[in-house]
């Protein structure tokens, strides 16, 4: 066995049926190995694009993904979709190749350092010179990969090694000193926050992406519903807790909901769970929960009092430190004080609700993100890209399941969302997969329309047109008097006609109703779709301003209590 039937027996042995990537000088002999492997490989048409796909992969899916790229350009070209894995905890093994090991160091053609590159951005790294270590390097990096608080590994794989014959099989897991994450939560830590809990008056609960990676949801549900607290989630926190429930407040922060953020600052016990207090979610901090006792549950101590002084923390995995919990809550009643404090919450949420007409032209994407929740199911998986086409999803799009909403969270990374949405579909071929996308951002990654039409992948992509770059556009007309630098897109594309370029077809989409006829018929036929729909470009999301506090928000539409 050469190196190279190393990494893809290794793979398989990891369970891994399709692994997205693009060739390259340095890749030869592993792609000439994988000529004649069962195994399934996506021909993306960028690298950025193959680690991206794993990255939706692998947050559809809950196991890790795999990308593949080529030495040098082909490897930095997999930066920015690694350094998005790595912010939002996102299992994802990237494999590159390399120079041959005499050469490295001699800045030899396509050589670069990718090790050294990534290093601030990937849990571990691994540059086997042995053909030997393979199938034990492939194994752990697995395993750290999905262990703890998930991230990616890279594998840099010089070319002799993947060409060198093996002297055997051995797979053992490298011991990895230092690394050895708390997954139990201290039962001390747990009986305090019980009790905490049960003085609590105006208790809420605040769920990240901890929830969903550690398939928690039916845990925080369960707690939600003994002790009668609202929850509300960061934007990477939808679908832990079901969006249409009476207990759900929605999204929180620079975008959040309203009532969420008008909320969050009167409660007396904040109950924090598998989050870690990013900036926008928090606003600015000395106005965040002044008065509120904070439990803060992650299995990442570092992320504790990073952001947020918290009263007690509890760190390890939330399914087991809320297992705990919940074990200790049995005899819980909920109190006059608390009962009243959500019934007043659930006519707040009523009150607050967003009061949006609906048969404008040009369309509001309030109006798209509408029709689209009429479509889909629970079951469907609704990935973004970054900017304002993500707000209005994560505002207007209610989550009702774990995994079915994909977004570029941390690094907020443009070009995100049609890429993700492959690797999605790939995980969960039977899901109705979309993807929203600005045509800034969509612009960045047409050229994976090649790659759903070679596959015959049926994902949906819609894009709302505005012509602008719509995020920066938005501060720039809020926050800079209009003077809107750089941001108009005047000579974009006719995306109907680019997508029928790739074989893909489109529609453009103009009025009222017609998103919802174009996405009823693109599900019924099950191919893939461009959705080309031409949206107004001055309607703003209510925001919090640079500097502002948690319910200092700006740009508030007209609300239910108002009419």
């Amino acid at each position: 066995m050469r190196g190279g039937e190393a990494i893809i027996e290794s793979l398989k042995n990891m369970g891994v049926e399709t692994i997205f990537g693009y060739p390259g000088g340095q890749t030869i002999p592993f792609y000439d190995m994988l000529y004649d492997a069962d195994i399934n490989h996506i021909l993306v048409r960028h690298e950025q694009c193959a680690a991206h796909a794993a990255d939706g992969y692998a947050r559809a899916s809950g196991k890790v993904g795999v990308c593949l790229a080529t030495s040098g350009p082909g490897a930095t070209n997999l930066v920015t979709g690694i350094g998005t894995a790595f912010m939002d905890s996102s299992p994802i093994v990237a494999i590159t190749g390399q120079v041959p090991t005499h050469l490295i160091g001699n800045d030899a053609f396509q050589e670069a350092d990718i090790v050294g590159i990534t290093m601030p951005i990937v849990k571990h790294s691994y540059q086997p010179k042995d053909p030997d270590l393979i199938p034990s390097v492939v194994k752990t990096s697995f395993e750290i990969a999905k262990s703890g608080r998930p991230g990616p590994v890279l594998i840099d794989v010089p070319k002799e090694v993947q060409e060198g014959e093996l002297t055997k099989f051995d797979d053992s897991l490298i011991q990895t000193p230092g690394y050895n994450p708390t997954l139990k939560g201290n039962i001390r830590q747990i009986k305090k926050a019980c009790d905490l809990i049960k003085q609590a008056k105006r208790p809420l609960i605040l769920a990240g992406a901890g929830v969903i990676i550690s398939n928690a949801c039916c845990e925080l549900k369960k707690l939600a519903d003994t002790i009668n607290a609202p929850v509300m989630t960061s934007l990477l926190g939808k679908g832990a807790f079901d969006e249409t429930d009476d207990l759900a407040l929605g999204m929180l922060g620079m975008h959040g909901r309203k009532v969420s953020n008008d909320t969050i600052n009167e409660s007396d016990l904040l109950i924090a769970i598998g989050i870690r207090f990013s900036d926008r979610t928090t606003g600015r901090l000395d106005s965040f929960v002044p008065n509120t006792k904070i439990i803060h549950i992650d299995i990442d101590p570092a992320e504790i009092g990073k952001n947020v002084d918290v009263d007690l923390p509890i760190v390890g995995d939330a399914r087991n430190v809320l297992k705990s919990l919940n074990g200790l809550l049995t005899d819980y009643n909920v109190s006059s004080d608390v009962n009243a404090w959500t019934e007043m919450i659930k006519q707040r949420k009523k009150d607050l609700l967003p009061r949006v007409t609906y048969d404008d032209v040009p369309l509001k994407p309030q109006t798209v993100i509408k029709e689209i929740s009429e479509v889909l199911t629970p079951e469907s998986i609704l990935t973004t890209d970054v900017g304002q086409n993500q707000m209005w999803a994560a505002h207007f799009y209610d989550t009702q399941k774990p995994r079915k909403f994909i977004s570029s969270g941390g690094l907020g990374t443009m070009g995100f969302g049609f890429p993700s949405a492959i690797g999605a579909k790939i995980a969960c071929p039977d899901d109705p997969v979309v993807s929203i996308n600005g045509d800034g951002g969509f612009l960045m990654v047409c050229q994976e329309l090649a790659t759903v039409r070679e596959y015959d992948l049926p994902v949906i992509a819609v894009v709302l047109e505005n012509r602008t770059l719509g995020m920066v556009y938005q501060w720039q007309s809020l926050l800079y008097d209009e003077r809107h630098s750089q941001t108009l897109l005047g000579n974009s594309p006719d995306f109907v006609k680019l997508a029928e370029s790739f074989g893909v077809n489109a529609q453009r989409i103009e009025k009222p109703g017609e998103t919802k006829e174009a996405l009823q018929k693109a599900i019924k036929d099950n191919e893939p779709i461009l959705l080309d729909v031409v949206v107004n470009p001055d309607e703003l999301l209510p925001m919090l301003p640079p500097g502002a506090g948690i319910n200092e928000m700006i740009g508030e539409y007209k609300l239910e209590k108002d009419v």
